[in-house]
């Protein structure tokens, strides 16, 4: 079963959006921790923790979408 083109391109953002906003919330709270950091850090995380939850409700969007 292949994707429709829109269908192909809100995978590629759902994984986009998953993988770059945990990455960015893991490098988010690495940043935090270091001394005189934790507002840098905190501007990292939360960002990227948003990020990551879109891509999440977005799997569940791409899932009620038709296939037609």
């Amino acid at each position: 079963m292949t994707a429709t083109k829109p269908h192909a391109t809100l995978e590629k953002w759902i994984w986009i959006l998953i993988y770059g906003g945990l990455l960015a919330l893991i490098l988010g709270i690495a940043t935090g921790r270091q001394e005189g950091a934790e507002t840098l850090g905190w501007a990292m995380a939360v960002p990227g923790a948003v990020a990551a939850a879109v891509g999440v409700v977005l799997i569940y969007v791409r899932s009620r979408l038709s296939n037609k």
